[in-house]
């Protein structure tokens, strides 16, 4: 059992008082950061007496602290909403921009990333006020790196999410006055940078035992710093903070600690979790650990259950939006990256059913394949029901070089510089494909999607464009993504030169039905303009039994939003300032009457 060594009241899961048992793990470090544990009856002035029992202390902050976002909202936030892929039938409303504040995942993002706020906070108290004499210096230091770390990162997410949030560093306080305003959006970034310079001093030259080095701090820094350059700033970003940014950046990747993995695949496999490319990850206890709260539990909304047979799963789906199919379309060439995010017709995985001789999909469709590790036997059984093994990235070397090539673009609407190029082009090289010469920004928007698309990254990089660029982000998010389109099985072809043809029903919450042709009554079916005229599969039998199919080739062109617009039994949907912010959870506003009022300033005290 995890040993207790604290129980104090605490806020931060709904901003009423709550009972939060922060626990702390007696783990060993390294490969299984949470497995080993003992039992003891430690408290908390007895407890911090020596350097191995601080970082142990700090452990839990990867993962129990983490787990109920991580569970489900974290996928739906960060992927669902950005239309990376989805399931009309789960949590189909983040795609669909219908929640309200009563929502369970809304909810349990909310409390789950305030636990983080909560947690880390004591953790640094705790170190500060009951460490013994032979705790050194420089753990104490490192501890509190961490914690400032991850605190910005949960509040990162959180201003992401919501906007103006409740901020505040001193649990006592809030313990005391639960019931305060809301925080203007831009005094939370400024206090999360502030947490990032302090992670910055504390944390060490390297890290150890697969704890973070100050450039870990410094690659998040430099996002954070991004984001705060555009924001609310009247479309123009603040180029001496953009220097900066750079300057972050080229530390990090010069800083001889991390470096791309060759091959993009590898990055979601069990076998390379504390993988050179990791920057910041939750590092997840072993399901055979039987702690589920420190566990992986996307699992079973992920995978595939005819691919993961012997697990009880059911995120089979879980199938790629048209946005991103288009994206693999305009560049058939980008087969790595695709094959490490989504299973397509005629794939091989010889790491996956190792015991029958490897997996080929063999389906007309194309379902999530990141973060799917296939049997128990391919991960040495380490794989149950809401229990995968895999680290859940938050920060790797790929998003450093972006953010680098994002900066150096600027508020140009292009570039050809020599380094923003170096840094665009790192992941395009990864990938095999050819480097561009030039990029604008929606280059850099479609790199970034299909780099990170189902790492739960997207939506909230797309927030923060929106806060530097919010008409440029409404007429995408309306009028150049296409949301909750379902593409079923037996609805996407593999070309013969590697692009897909599909087709899409329309999910608006009630009905669902094809994109049917009836002019003169011809009973054809809307494709997308890829159609090739050999497939890999009898294509008679599955495109309509032989009904006429209108190709590119024949003059028409695809157009999906406009085929909404043209039947007024469908309604678009539309997203805006009313709806790009998730809402507070309903508990939250009927106990504080604050949430129905403007934001404030936030007291920094004689802090410039």
């Amino acid at each position: 059992m995890i040993t207790k060594i604290s129980r104090r009241q605490l806020i931060g899961l709904s901003f009423v008082i709550c009972h939060l048992s922060f626990s702390v793990a007696l783990t060993s470090c390294g490969e299984d950061f949470l497995d080993k544990q003992t039992n003891s009856d430690y408290t908390v002035p007895q407890y911090f007496s020596s350097d191995e029992a601080v970082i142990k202390a700090v452990n839990p902050l990867y993962n129990r602290a983490w787990h109920e976002f991580n569970r489900r909202s974290f996928l739906n936030m960060g992927s669902t909403r950005a239309n990376d892929a989805w399931n009309p039938y789960v949590n189909s409303e983040f795609a669909k921009f219908q929640l309200t504040g009563l929502n369970e995942n809304v909810s349990d993002a909310w409390k789950s990333l305030y636990n983080v706020v909560s947690m880390t906070t004591e953790t640094m108290d705790n170190v500060r006020i009951y460490s013994t004499g032979a705790v050194s210096e420089s753990v104490k230091q490192q501890a509190y790196g961490e914690c400032y770390l991850l605190r910005a990162m949960a509040y990162f997410y959180l201003l992401r999410g919501w906007g103006d949030i409740v901020l505040y560093d001193n649990n006592q306080e809030i313990i005391d006055q639960p019931i305060r305003p809301l925080t203007k959006e831009k005094d939370v970034l400024r206090f999360i940078v502030r947490d990032l310079r302090r992670a910055v001093e504390n944390l060490p030259e390297k890290g150890t035992d697969n704890h973070p080095s100050r450039y870990a701090a410094k690659a998040v820094l430099a996002k954070v710093l991004l984001a705060q350059s555009g924001w609310d700033n009247g479309g123009q970003r603040d180029e001496a903070i953009l220097r900066e940014v750079v300057s972050l950046c080229d530390e990090v990747i010069n800083c001889g600690q991390y470096a791309l993995m060759d091959d993009y695949e590898e990055l979601f496999r069990m076998q390379n979790n504390d993988n050179p490319e990791t920057i910041l990850a939750l590092r997840w206890a072993k399901p055979s650990s039987n702690e589920y709260g420190s566990m992986n539990a996307t699992y079973s909304d992920l995978a595939p259950n005819d691919i993961s047979d012997d697990v009880n799963v059911w995120g089979g789906s879980l199938c790629p939006s048209p946005d991103m199919i288009d994206y693999y379309n305009e560049e058939p060439a980008d087969s790595f990256r695709l094959r490490g995010t989504f299973f397509t017709y005629g794939r091989h995985y010889d790491y996956l059913w190792t015991d029958k001789g490897g997996f080929t999909y063999k389906k007309n469709w194309m379902q999530v394949k990141k973060g799917v590790l296939g049997r128990k036997a391919d991960v040495n059984g380490e794989l149950d029901q809401m229990a995968s093994p895999l680290n859940t990235y938050l920060m790797r070397l790929a998003d450093v070089y972006l953010t680098k090539a994002e900066a150096l673009l600027g508020n140009q609407t292009q570039t050809s510089d020599a380094e923003a190029l170096k840094a665009f082009n790192a992941t395009r090289l990864r990938a095999k494909l050819p480097a561009k010469s030039s990029f604008t920004f929606e280059d850099l928007i479609r790199e970034r999607r299909i780099e990170f698309c189902m790492e739960y990254m997207n939506w909230f990089d797309m927030v923060v464009w929106y806060r530097w660029k919010p008409q440029y982000m409404l007429n995408f998010f309306n009028n150049v993504q296409h949301r909750a389109f379902e593409i079923r099985e037996n609805d996407i072809l593999k070309n013969d030169d590697g692009t897909f043809s599909y087709r899409c029903y329309l999910n608006n919450g009630t009905d669902c039905w094809y994109f049917a042709d009836w002019v003169n009554n011809a009973g054809g079916t809307y494709w997308n303009d890829f159609m090739a005229l050999n497939q890999d599969v009898n294509a008679t039998n599955v495109l309509d039994n032989g009904n006429i199919i209108k190709t590119k080739d024949e003059g028409y062109v695809y157009d999906l939003n406009a085929l909404v617009r043209a039947n007024t039994n469908m309604i678009p949907i539309t997203l805006s300032e009313a709806n790009i912010f998730m809402p507070y959870p309903e508990t939250d506003v009927i106990q504080n009457p604050y949430f129905k009022q403007p934001a404030v300033d936030y007291d920094f005290g004689s802090e410039k």
